[in-house]
C-alpha cells in the first residue's frame, strides 16, 4: 500500500495505510485496484479466508473490495479460491 499513499491521486483515500473510501471515478478506482491485486503472486491460488484476511487488512469493507477486484478483472475465482489474473506486474530486479 506504500504506493498508494505516494500517489496524489490515491492518498486522499486513504487514512492510516488503509482504504477510507472508493474513489467514484473509475480510472481512479482502477488504479486503486491495481495496486491492491500487487498483495497477489500471479499463479498462485489462494482460499478465500486468505483474500479476505489480506484485504480486510486494507479495507473495512473486504467484500466488497474483493468483489471489485474481480468485476475489473485483475482477480478471478472458481472453487472458493481466487487468482490473480490483471493488473501491472513490478520487477525488483534491476536491469
Amino acid at each position: 500500500m506504500g504506493a498508494l499513499a505516494s500517489d496524489v491521486k490515491l492518498s486522499v483515500f486513504l487514512r492510516d495505510g488503509r482504504i477510507e473510501a472508493m474513489p467514484a471515478k473509475w480510472s481512479r478506482r482502477v488504479l486503486l485496484l491495481n495496486e491492491v491485486a500487487q498483495a497477489f503472486e500471479p499463479g498462485v491460488r489462494y482460499p478465500e479466508a486468505e483474500v479476505n484476511r489480506v484485504l480486510s487488512e486494507m479495507f473495512s469493507d473486504y467484500a466488497a473490495l474483493r468483489r471489485y477486484l474481480v468485476d475489473e478483472q485483475l482477480l478471478e475465482r472458481a472453487s472458493g479460491e481466487y487468482w490473480r489474473i490483471g493488473g501491472p506486474v513490478h520487477s525488483d530486479v534491476a536491469h
